[in-house]
C-alpha cells in the first residue's frame, strides 16, 4: 500500500536448458543462467567472474559438487552445494550433502541430509551444527 516498497521480483534469464530427457555426464561450466530439469552426473560450476544463476527443478537431479554464486534448488542434489549468493531451497529440494551459503532460504518441506555452513564475506567458515530428522525416523 502506501508507502511499502515492495522487494523487486528477481527473473533470471535463462541462457542454457538441460531438458528433462537429458542426462549429463562429466562437468558442466556455464554463465549467466542455466536451468536444469534431467540428470547430471558431474559437476557444475559457473565461471569466474559472472553472477550467474543456477535453477534444479524437482524433475533435476544432480550428482556432484555444485558450485555457483546463486541457486534455487527444487530437485535432487547428491554432492555439496557452494553459493557465494544466494541460496534458496524450494519445497521440494532434497541435499544429501553440505550446503556453504552466504544467504539462504528455505520452504517448509526442503531437505538438506548435511551441514549448512555459514561463510562470511571475508571467507571465514563458521559451521552450524544441526540435526535433521526425516519424517517417519526415530
Amino acid at each position: 500500500m502506501w508507502g511499502k516498497k515492495k522487494k523487486p521480483k528477481q527473473t533470471a534469464q535463462i541462457d542454457s536448458l538441460i531438458g528433462q530427457n537429458t542426462e549429463i555426464r562429466g562437468d558442466v561450466v556455464f554463465s549467466g543462467g542455466l536451468h536444469v530439469d534431467g540428470k547430471i552426473k558431474g559437476g557444475v560450476m559457473a565461471q569466474q567472474g559472472e553472477d550467474s544463476l543456477l535453477t534444479l527443478s524437482e524433475r533435476g537431479t544432480i550428482e556432484g559438487e555444485v558450485k555457483v554464486p546463486n541457486v534455487v534448488i527444487n530437485g535432487t542434489v547428491i554432492g555439496d552445494v557452494h553459493a557465494t549468493g544466494h541460496v534458496e531451497l524450494a519445497a521440494q529440494a532434497r541435499v544429501h550433502g553440505n550446503v556453504y551459503y552466504s544467504l539462504i532460504e528455505m520452504a517448509m518441506g526442503s531437505e538438506v541430509n548435511g551441514n549448512l555452513v555459514h561463510c562470511s564475506e571475508d571467507d571465514s567458515v563458521v559451521p552450524l551444527e544441526r540435526e535433521d530428522k526425516v519424517a517417519g525416523e526415530s
